[in-house]
């Protein structure tokens, strides 16, 4: 499972030109799913990033978490973070899990998430136009497999 996390002052996510998530202070979440993960891999991402000390504490010094700062989280699927490039220049996604199996993991990783933060989501599969302010920038990429 991969996570790139973003640290934004706001975030958004439309669908056919309708926001379908918004939020302020957070994280903006990207989520992909490859084929041996499981609900461990979950548990240790949603532990990974409701802890992250990335926000600034009254010193200016990364050091309290999402949980701290009473953050939300827009949570967006991405396929894509599994991409292959070795060969060619067209990308292969064979690592990527399927969408039927993979928005069973997307769901129950936004539920566990939900129950530590307020969390808002794209739309699973669609073609989605996702906008924010990245503060810092602060940008993570987390692996569960890491």
């Amino acid at each position: 499972m991969k996570v790139v996390v973003q640290r934004v002052d706001k975030a958004s996510v439309s669908v056919d030109e309708k926001i379908v998530g918004k939020i302020d202070k957070g994280f903006m979440l990207l989520v992909g799913f490859t084929h041996d993960d499981d609900i461990n891999d979950i548990e240790y991402m949603v532990r990974k990033v409701v802890n992250l000390r990335v926000f600034d504490d009254e010193n200016g010094v990364m050091n309290k978490s999402i949980l701290d700062v009473g953050g939300s989280i827009l949570s967006i699927s991405q396929f894509t973070l599994y991409a292959d490039t070795k060969k060619g220049n067209r990308p292969s996604y064979v690592k990527a899990m399927k969408g039927e199996l993979s928005t069973v993991l997307y769901d129950k990783f936004n539920e566990l998430l939900k129950e530590k933060v307020n969390v808002e989501t794209g739309i699973f599969g669609s073609e989605m136009k996702v906008s924010l302010i990245n503060d810092g920038p602060i940008t993570i990429i987390l692996d569960s497999k890491e």
